[in-house]
């Protein structure tokens, strides 16, 4: 079954990616009659997963422990992976953990975008970022019913961004190499999109209306000198925020990338 994407929900007079962020794409928990219903089918999905379709894609791995593993990456949503944190917090090894995670990705329940390599001469992070694809989901992990539930909560922004790269990469050229760029000094950008033919995108992504881009954004731009830049945010009109930057709604850059 596929996700659906933001450019399948909402329209070009009013887009709303709100409902679709909350309950994820999933088309039953979207389509669900209430939040309620939605938050149950993704329980539902989550249990289902655990106790009847993981162990059909290997070694028997405890429901509990992979449950653990799943909702403690939901709570780091978007942090660089540390498998030796996460192997403590359960009581088991780096190397387990590594296992369990490379068969969540396999299953396409999470994803690990990894740092640009640029040619440069800074020290850039080598660790990948970690998410939970379907936002869906991730806010079942961490017993998130509805967006007031969602936006009091610590994850609110992380969830964001996870939810805009998962819709972002789902329209994106085939081929299309996604990763996020990352120095020991502070320089960041949360997505650099390359696309067929070598153009680089560069993208930022705020959860606020009133976006405002830190000295680590235009660092890495100086780095990396993409071919188009942009912030992606909650709001929907799009406007300058540099000569070289743009702020953009969520619909609007992905029907823009699906071109």
């Amino acid at each position: 079954m596929e996700p659906l994407t933001v450019l399948e929900t909402g329209s070009r007079s009013k887009p709303d990616p709100a409902k679709l962020w909350v309950r994820g794409g999933f088309p039953d928990s979207y389509l669900a009659a209430s939040d309620e219903d939605s938050y149950a089918y993704q329980r539902n999905f989550v249990h289902t997963y655990l106790e009847r379709d993981v162990p059909q894609f290997g070694p028997r791995i405890p429901a509990e422990t992979l449950e653990c593993l799943w909702t403690m990456l939901a709570h780091s949503q978007g942090q660089l992976l540390n498998a030796s944190k996460l192997a403590s917090n359960l009581s088991t090894s780096a190397p387990t953990i590594s296992n369990y995670i490379d068969l969540l990705v396999d299953l396409l329940l999470v994803r690990r975008l990894q740092p640009f390599h640029a040619n440069t001469k800074k020290r850039l992070v080598k660790a990948p970022r970690v998410y939970v694809r379907d936002s869906g989901i991730t806010h079942a992990l961490l017993g998130l019913a509805d967006y007031n539930q969602l936006s009091g909560h610590p994850v609110f922004g992380a969830s964001w961004e996870g939810f805009v790269i998962e819709n972002l990469l789902s329209v994106a050229p085939p081929q299309t190499k996604a990763s996020f760029y990352r120095t020991s000094a502070g320089a960041e950008i949360d997505l650099i999109l390359e696309l067929p033919g070598g153009k680089i995108w560069a993208l930022e992504i705020k959860s606020g209306l009133t976006p405002k881009l830190a000295k680590g954004f235009h660092n890495a731009l100086e780095d990396i000198q993409p071919d188009r830049s942009f912030v992606v945010y909650l709001g929907k009109d799009r406007y300058p925020v540099t000569e070289e930057t743009e702020v953009i709604s969520l619909y609007e850059l992905a029907e823009e990338l699906a071109k």
